[in-house]
């Protein structure tokens, strides 16, 4: 199995002026920028066919290209090995399959983390998988989700099907949509968060967003399902899939997602201390609660639409009940 990135580009006007080194590994998520440094010394990625500086801030229109292959990062482990992990299909057929990935389950390996993960598993249960999309570690995977937030995952499972699938993805022609548990209540029933998203400035594990970010353009769609007091329960429609878009996006209103630890309330407590039966029911959150409750997407041979959905993982569940059960007249019906 072949390791190999592929990148190819235009940098937008949002974009020009940004470093090099940063502007690729947002894009690129994958490769750490460490990782990107490297490249770019090497002559592995170029600037409209011209070796550049990590430091080096491309014009908008700029092209940068570049294809890495037999590339490792020294934390990835050589092969997947195969790990006898369940994984929950809801949908299979010889060209695709759609899963419930439970929260917890990292998707793919990364450095420090090159086992127990779902990519083991897939490889365990689907061992022709393996090579599928040509991107080491990634058997099939056309898209991702946390470690933390459950729900529908689409896997490939032919070369052809897989450039099927990630050309819809490409050209946002598959509809996602989350629930989320949130902090605090937006205005309205109905709205739309245009921010670009990029890596912060200073935390570079940590997405950011605001009016004024250099980061990509990302557009989420939200919809209120209920109202419990200082807690919304939220349907989520990306209509991009930028690194940690809903969380980010959410907190940027002022409703962060419920147990998130990096963009969320650090002390919750103190935000529901005029409610007791509140904190009490949030008190067991361990997680972020968020889930991938919907995904539609054209069948990679037929073309014929595709629609799956899955009820929110027992923790969530549980917190959604507790949450009906005290406000009965906002209860929301869980599938």
């Amino acid at each position: 199995m072949t390791d190999q990135w592929s990148i190819s580009f235009t940098v937008t006007k949002s974009e020009a002026g940004t470093r090099l080194d940063t502007l690729i590994a947002s894009h690129h998520p994958e490769l750490s920028r460490n990782i990107v440094s490297r490249l770019i010394r090497e002559g592995a990625v170029r600037v409209n066919n011209r070796t550049c500086k990590p430091a080096f801030k491309a014009l908008e229109g700029s092209h940068v290209t570049g294809t890495i292959t037999a590339f490792k990062d020294s934390g990835a482990a050589d092969a997947l090995v195969p790990e006898s992990i369940p994984i929950d299909i809801l949908f299979e057929d010889e060209q695709c399959l759609v899963l419930n990935k439970p929260p917890g389950l990292v998707v793919h390996p990364a450095p420090g983390h090159d086992r127990q993960t779902l990519a083991n598993a897939l490889i365990h249960h689907r061992p022709e998988l393996d090579g599928v999309g040509n991107i080491a570690g990634r058997p099939g995977i056309v898209h991702r989700l946390d470690k933390d937030t459950s729900g529908l995952l689409l896997v490939a499972k032919s070369e052809t099907a897989f450039n099927h699938l990630s050309a819809q993805f490409k050209a946002r022609n598959v509809e996602k949509k989350y629930l989320g548990l949130v902090y605090g209540q937006p205005k309205g029933e109905i709205g739309q968060i245009n921010l670009p998203i990029g890596r912060h400035t200073i935390h570079r594990k940590k997405m950011s967003s605001s009016r004024y970010s250099k980061g990509r353009t990302a557009e989420t769609l939200w919809r209120i399902k209920a109202r419990y007091d200082q807690i919304a329960l939220i349907e989520y429609t990306i209509k991009t899939g930028r690194t940690h878009q809903i969380r980010v996006h959410s907190a940027a209103i002022g409703c962060p997602i419920i147990g998130d630890s990096v963009y969320g309330i650090n002390k919750p407590h103190r935000f529901l201390k005029n409610n007791r039966k509140l904190a009490s029911v949030i008190r067991s959150v361990n997680r972020q609660m968020l889930h991938a409750w919907q995904i539609q997407f054209a069948h990679p041979k037929t073309g014929g639409s595709i629609f799956i959905e899955a009820p929110p993982a027992p923790d969530m569940a549980s917190i959604i009940k507790a949450l009906n059960a005290i406000f009965p007249d906002q209860a929301f019906t869980l599938i």
